[in-house]
């Protein structure tokens, strides 16, 4: 990585004092896991009496419940091998169910044509198309929000349908306050023509892999996500490294550019702690509140103003075996607050001890603190309730029993300036030479549990000597067969989990000088003052010069432009309607040219990305082979 680690290999490798991890989610245990595997010393500390992080499973009475529902789908077979090897016979292939709640009616998702326009109506449904075929000629030039990004790819129809309100509420703001890089990373490979050919022909891309978004049978523990990272925490402790649990890390003591201990608060006291290197997956804004000395106010300013997203589930048990048969169902209404609702039994069946009984829970994206997160269990779960039975999906008289789980910073938040921040953050961490950040929260990244295990993974080599880089990893791009013990599965190919815009560097600001554009209301300007002024110039010679027949070969113009006559009425008439036809004509003909010539930049812009796409490959295959 960088040469001051390759100087000192002690720190890298090791020593006396092992690896410290912070936090026992999925980035922290296959950190441990792979330090483990390669021979190296690590602890794991975590805040919590529970491993998993937000893929934990909480059990209350005897009924499981995963926080948001958790798919195991990844395209990284060192995850996949892993996932088998942990759960060698408890990973259960599962069908997808889901479906849209939006106007009183369940749309099947992935889209089922037949059925979207059943229940959109003909009426609705000529909108949508009309919305699509309209951006398709005059899309957004700048795709810098959600609501760009989304309304590029679906039409706004669409967009305000399956997308607006669900994402506002997840997010707490509105979708043109969203980065479009969110959408990219989430969503990408993904547009309507995509949706509809998965509708017919089955959800595969044209590259034969299968769009993510779309899948329609994913894997699933036996008993839930946690199964997983419980059974990871017990192949620790038999290996002799232990989880240590209620260990919250309040401090982290660097100089020198190095971490050098981290300060504890344990069940038995305030301890210092002291390791050979660091991995951190506790949130950014946390860990930077803890480093002593604390870093410059500019760094400590953009990592207290990253934004996150809490949680929370209200779990409800039912007296009946199946309330629907979808594993969650997407609530697209403003009538209700809940987001989101998962039917557990669905994802597997032994998340429920009796077979005559179903548990559910009911999603809620908050803040912390908000009126939601602070309303006392008893009212949340008698929320949940009222919500449920007013979408007709329970009988109220069927809940028997329910439980509220809060889970804080489920979401690291993509706000338009948390790209900015991130550089600030990255190029002070670059600083502190034995300390890596992994993780959905350690590196502020709205990611899956197979990123945050390949940021680990790479982590804990680069411990024993390798030379990764943890943020430069993206598990949708095509991964390479092992060629020995050095040689990396994937190919790093961008700095960022999703797309960057061109417009941010020099190439971009040079083809929007190539392919300018015109102002529509310039040109319409410049053709309908002469047009206008010329009719009123020539019908006020005629007038003046006078004679027996004024005008009778301009008088023609009576028949294209009406009310015109040759007099001084006809004259402020023809001159108005004949300054906004030419008004009409250049905004019309500039609108043209401007679209024909932002599609030319568009396929420029697409050469240009594959060819650096390309280039880097081909420079970091290079550099794999040397």
């Amino acid at each position: 990585m960088r040469d001051e680690q390759e100087e000192q290999p002690a720190d890298r490798l090791g020593g006396a004092e092992p690896c410290v991890i912070v936090g026992g989610g999925p980035a922290g245990l296959t950190a441990a896991h792979e330090l483990n595997r390669l021979g190296h010393a690590a602890v794991v500390l975590e805040a919590d009496h529970q491993v998993g992080g937000i893929s934990r499973t909480v059990e209350y009475r005897n009924y499981r419940f995963d926080i948001g529902g958790h798919r195991f789908f990844t395209k990284v077979r060192m995850v996949q091998d892993w996932w088998r090897e942990m759960l060698p016979n408890d990973f259960l292939v599962r069908p997808r169910l889901s479906r849209i709640f939006y106007n009183d009616r369940f749309f099947d998702y992935p889209l089922k044509p037949l059925n979207a326009l059943r229940n959109l109506g003909f009426r609705e449904s000529v909108r949508v198309c009309l919305s699509f075929a309209w951006i398709k000629l005059f899309p957004h030039r700048e795709e810098h929000s959600f609501e760009q990004w989304v309304s590029n790819r679906f039409g706004r129809r669409l967009f305000e349908i399956f997308f607006k309100t669900y994402t506002e509420k997840v997010w707490g703001m509105r979708c043109s306050e969203i980065s479009a890089d969110w959408a990219a990373q989430r969503i990408k490979n993904l547009d309507l023509v995509t949706v509809v050919k998965a509708a017919f022909l089955g959800n595969r891309g044209t590259d034969g892999q299968i769009t993510s978004t779309l899948i329609e049978e994913f894997h699933y523990p036996r008993l839930g996500p946690g199964m997983m990272w419980e059974r990871a925490a017990r192949v620790l402790a038999d290996a002799g490294r232990p989880v240590a649990f209620g260990h919250r890390v309040i401090g982290v003591r660097h100089e020198d550019g190095q971490v050098r201990s981290v300060t504890v608060d344990t069940p038995e006291g305030v301890v210092e702690m002291a390791g050979s290197s660091f991995i951190s997956t506790m949130a950014i804004r946390d860990l930077f509140e803890a480093l002593d000395p604390p870093p410059p106010e500019r760094v400590l300013q953009a990592a207290r103003d990253l934004r996150y997203r809490d949680f929370l589930t209200v779990g409800l048990i039912l007296d009946c075996p199946e309330p629907f048969p979808d594993n969650w169902i997407y609530i697209h209404s403003e009538q209700v607050r809940v987001g989101r609702i998962q039917n557990y039994k669905a994802w597997s069946p032994e998340m429920v001890p009796d077979p005559d009984r179903s548990c559910i829970g009911l999603e809620y994206f908050v803040q912390e603190n908000d009126d939601l997160w602070s309303m006392a269990d008893a009212d949340l779960i008698a929320l949940g309730i009222a919500e449920c039975a007013s979408l007709g999906l329970i009988e109220s008289p069927d809940v028997v029993d329910g439980v509220v789980i809060r889970m804080p910073k489920a979401y690291p938040v993509y706000d338009r300036d948390h790209h900015e921040r991130m550089e600030i953050i990255r190029d002070y961490v670059a600083g502190l030479r034995n300390l890596q950040l992994a993780g959905r929260n350690g590196q502020h990244r709205y990611n899956n549990q197979d990123h945050s295990m390949v940021t680990a993974i790479y982590a804990a080599r680069n411990i024993a000597g390798a030379d990764y880089d943890v943020w430069n990893v993206n598990v949708e791009q095509t991964y390479l067969e092992e060629g020995g013990d050095n040689r990396p599965e994937a190919v790093r190919t961008s700095d960022r989990l999703v797309p960057q815009r061109m417009e941010e560097n020099r190439a971009a600001r040079t083809l929007r000088k190539a392919f300018a554009r015109y102002d529509p209301v310039a040109l319409g300007i410049a053709l309908a003052v002469p047009a206008a002024l010329g009719l009123f110039c020539a019908t006020a010679v005629l007038l003046l010069k006078g004679g027996d027949s004024v005008g009778a070969n301009l008088a023609l113009l009576s028949y294209y432009i009406i009310g015109y006559r040759v007099s001084w009425g006809g004259a402020v008439v023809g001159m108005i309607e004949t300054g906004l036809l030419a008004f009409g004509f250049g905004w019309l003909m500039a609108s043209l040219i401007n679209t024909v010539v932002g599609w030319q930049e568009r396929a420029l812009r697409k050469r240009l990305e594959l060819y650096l796409i390309f280039e880097n490959v081909d420079k970091n295959v290079s550099d794999v082979n040397r």
